[in-house]
């Protein structure tokens, strides 16, 4: 099996008018996911954004997890933390990852449209059962991933439905809905 690593990504990223901005870091969103990631085995969790005080704003959390008090109060977040490294975009992912794994990840979105390289969850099992180059599970912020991050992507997982209409969720929910879909067949 390969191992899957998770990116949340903060730019490029479109608004809700689909204009590419960079979208803010949310100090609930690093702990949430690398607990997440920790639970169902991915192999690290990158924060990316351009943005040097956004990325010191996530080097404060975790800062504060790592504080003897904190690590003692609560040591399985501590642990769970231990997964995040901090990007300014995905080039520097893809050279972490090189240096890491010996070779580039091979990229996979999530999105809440379909898009014509969409693949049910059963079949991106199936490429994550496969040896080989980790698979980087990128996770949008914002309005979504822009198509420029999209094409770059060798599948995109299909949307997250629920029993009605209604899909917006949070993108920590979104992380876990989708770790446990890929990592736990039912």
């Amino acid at each position: 099996m390969s191992d899957l690593l998770v990116a949340l990504v903060h730019h490029p990223v479109y608004d809700k008018n689909r204009t590419v901005v960079t979208s803010a870091v949310t100090n609930i969103d690093v702990p949430d996911i690398a607990r997440s990631c920790r639970t169902y085995g991915a192999a690290g969790f990158y924060v990316v954004t351009p943005v040097d005080a956004l990325r010191g704003l996530v080097r404060r959390v975790m800062q504060h997890w790592e504080a003897d008090e904190q690590r003692d109060y609560n040591p399985s977040r501590n642990e769970a933390l231990a997964l995040v490294r901090l990007e300014a975009d995905l080039e520097g992912v893809g050279i972490d990852v090189e240096r890491r794994y010996g070779c580039l990840p091979r990229l996979f979105a999530t999105s809440a449209r379909r898009h014509a390289r969409t693949v049910t969850f059963a079949e991106m099992r199936e490429k994550l059962a496969e040896e080989g180059a980790p698979w980087l599970m990128l996770l949008g912020t914002g309005s979504g991933l822009t198509d420029s991050v999209m094409d770059r992507c060798e599948a995109v997982v299909e949307p997250i439905r629920g029993p009605g209409d209604y899909n917006h969720l949070s993108v920590r929910a979104a992380a876990a809905v989708l770790l446990d879909r890929l990592r736990c067949p039912r």
